[in-house]
């Protein structure tokens, strides 16, 4: 038992322990000497103290018997697991691919199949196929199972696609061996044909079916048909370009129902195709010519033209198929036999073209009639090579025009056809060699028909097409005769006219007051506008005028069915016309007119005048054909009303 603290120690510590946590003791401690510890002898009880009790050395094993044991411990264990490794290695190899995984092995069935190293494609290609069992039991229920590449064909039938074949071999005995020959029809060139050969049989007491496989490549020399296309490999945008397609026969056969299949690239309009198609590609991306039926040797062409749009430097892909079907209602080709992509590169014109007419390059101009238009068509080599022979022509088509009006200082106007010629001869040798980069122009002017002459032609116009032709060192896959083409469109505005006449003795509302008219006194007038239009309908037609300040508003206008108003605020008459149809007042067509009474009493500071009775009348529309602001200013109609019947100049002036 621990012996107790005694109650002198224990109040040794408790004053201890409020000096610790005293501010006042504390600071007394610090000043108190300190001194020396006792070494403590504590007091232990001997009653737990016993003797051990010694342990007979015949317990004790030898340090040698533990190694001993130690080792062939390990030993056993090395051999155990040695002994397992091996033994599922091999039971793995017996029940997998040994012995044990089947009666028959894979191992031990051989397919051998021989044939020619190169075949020809369109003629008919044996091949000799062997299987030997060299198992211990039966293959029960053989399938040899022949893969062919796409394209081949029956030997005995072109027409018909031969895509595999499974020749029953029935059971193949223990050591048995069967053989055979196959023939097939090999499609297309310079590749490889593979042919897969595969066995599948079963073994007695097995419902599972065995596969075991061999193949044979040979090289491709040709197709039964060959397909080749000619046409440049360069084109400018917008010009026309052709292409031939020529289908041959390699096969020592007829090669029956062959179609051509053409995919088109973004940007051609096919023209013309002799023959024509027969129907378009599903998706309408091109077209499929029925060929028919080409014999041994024998070809078939196929001719496009058209043209493909497209920017400087594109470069556009044309797919050209040659092939067969399988039934007459397919549409397109199943089977493949020849195919030949030609790239084409969209270039820059070879001999660049601008029109300018009247110094106005755009694609449409617009002139009055009986105007001259100058034009000059501006060239420029962009080849790289110098252009020979180059010959530039101008047609002239649309409104016919006078012959004798054609001027051109360094050409020659045909008028048989309306042309105008620039060759080396016209322009003294000029054209005869374009050197790389080389520009230049020619010119020539005529005159436009007048209105009279174009009074019964609705929306007149006259296009010029310049074409430019030259030669060059021929390039491969590039056309040697150049061409080039610009255009320019001229319209004809409409000859549009508009009047202002005063009446007194021919007014409409029967006039009042003197004549000539006197100051103070009104005199009232109608004033008649009246519309002429040649050629073009004006559409948004509208007629201002203004009022004096001493002519009044009488409130009258004729035909009601005319739009008229007046703005007593500035004075202003407005008459909304609309439409002017082309041949108003012509050719005996009455006239777009309408009227309205004014009445003007002059002050005495006009005496001896001739005061306006309407300023400021404008006209405003614009021209349906030419899209054209048309604009009329009309002169100020006065008391000197000139055109009204029984009128005199002398009553013109304002009297006292």
């Amino acid at each position: 038992m621990e012996p107790s603290e005694s109650e002198h120690d224990h109040e040794k510590i408790e004053r201890l322990r409020r000096a610790m946590y005293s501010r006042d003791l504390s600071e007394h401690m610090k000043e108190r000497p300190r001194r020396k510890l006792d070494d403590i002898h504590p007091i232990v009880g001997e009653d737990w103290r016993h003797e051990e009790a010694s342990l007979p050395s015949s317990f004790v094993a030898p340090r040698a018997a533990i190694t001993f044991a130690r080792t062939a411990l390990w030993w056993v264990l090395g051999l155990a697991i040695v002994f397992f490794i091996g033994a599922v290695g091999f039971f793995a190899y017996y029940f997998t691919i040994g012995p044990g995984a089947s009666p028959a092995s894979a191992a031990n069935i051989d397919i051998s199949i021989s044939g020619p190293p190169q075949i020809s494609g369109g003629d008919p290609t044996q091949l000799q196929v062997a299987v030997t069992n060299r198992n211990q039991v039966p293959l029960q229920l053989a399938d040899l199972i022949i893969t062919y590449p796409p394209g081949t064909r029956s030997p005995t039938d072109l027409s018909t696609d031969l895509s595999s074949q499974r020749i029953s071999l029935g059971t193949i005995e223990a050591g048995g061996r069967r053989q055979g020959t196959v023939s097939a029809i090999f499609a297309g060139s310079g590749g490889n044909a593979n042919v897969k050969v595969d066995l599948e049989y079963r073994i007695s007491g097995s419902s599972a079916i065995f596969v075991t496989s061999s193949e044979y490549s040979a090289i491709l020399s040709t197709s039964p048909i060959t397909l080749s296309v000619a046409g440049n490999s360069e084109t400018v945008s917008g010009q026309p370009i052709e292409f031939t397609a020529t289908i041959s026969s390699n096969a020592n056969t007829t090669v029956k129902d062959v179609l051509l299949a053409v995919s088109y690239p973004f940007g051609f309009t096919l023209g013309t195709g002799e023959p024509k198609p027969t129907r378009p590609l599903p998706g309408g991306s091109g077209n499929v010519w029925e060929v028919g039926d080409i014999r041994p040797g024998q070809k078939r062409e196929v001719v496009l033209r058209g043209t493909l749009i497209g920017e400087a430097a594109d470069e556009r892909v044309f797919r050209f198929d040659a092939g067969t079907r399988k039934t007459p209602k397919d549409e397109t080709i199943t089977t493949k036999l020849a195919e030949s992509p030609v790239r084409v590169k969209v270039s820059e014109p070879f001999l660049g073209l601008s029109v300018s007419a009247n110094r106005s390059t755009g694609p449409s101009v617009v002139v009055a009639p009986a105007t001259n238009v100058n034009v000059v068509v501006s060239w420029q080599n962009n080849l790289s090579t110098p252009i020979q022979d180059a010959v530039i022509v101008a047609r002239l088509s649309g409104v016919e025009i006078d012959g004798s009006t054609v001027v051109s200082p360094d050409g020659f106007y045909r008028s048989s056809d309306s042309v105008i010629i620039w060759d080396k001869n016209t322009t003294k040798g000029a054209l005869s060699n374009l050197a790389a980069g080389a520009r230049g122009s020619v010119s020539f002017s005529f005159r436009m028909p007048t209105s009279d002459e174009l009074k019964k032609i609705t929306n007149p116009t006259l296009t010029f097409t310049v074409n430019a032709a030259g030669k060059r060192i021929s390039e491969q896959g590039v056309p040697e005769n150049l061409q080039s083409t610009a255009s320019q469109r001229v319209a004809v505005s409409s000859d549009l006219r508009v009047t202002a006449q005063g009446l007194y003795y021919a007014n409409p509302f029967t006039s009042v007051g003197p004549l000539p008219p006197k100051a103070g006194t009104e005199t009232t007038y109608g004033i008649v506008f009246t519309l002429t239009n040649t050629t073009n309908k004006i559409e948004n037609a509208k007629l201002t005028a203004v009022l004096p300040s001493y002519v009044r508003w009488v409130g009258v206008f004729s035909p009601a069915s005319e739009n008229l108003s007046f703005n007593q605020n500035d004075s202003s008459v407005t008459w909304d016309i609309g439409n002017v149809e082309p041949g108003v007042g012509m050719d005996g067509a009455l006239p777009r007119q309408s009227a309205i009474a004014i009445g003007f009493t002059p002050s005495t500071s006009q005496i001896g005048q001739e005061p306006p009775l309407l300023q400021d009348i404008k006209f405003s529309g614009v021209d349906s054909a030419t899209k054209q602001a048309i604009t009329r200013t009309v002169q100020s109609v006065t008391t000197n009303i000139i055109g009204d019947p029984g009128f005199s100049a002398t009553n013109a002036t304002v009297v006292r």
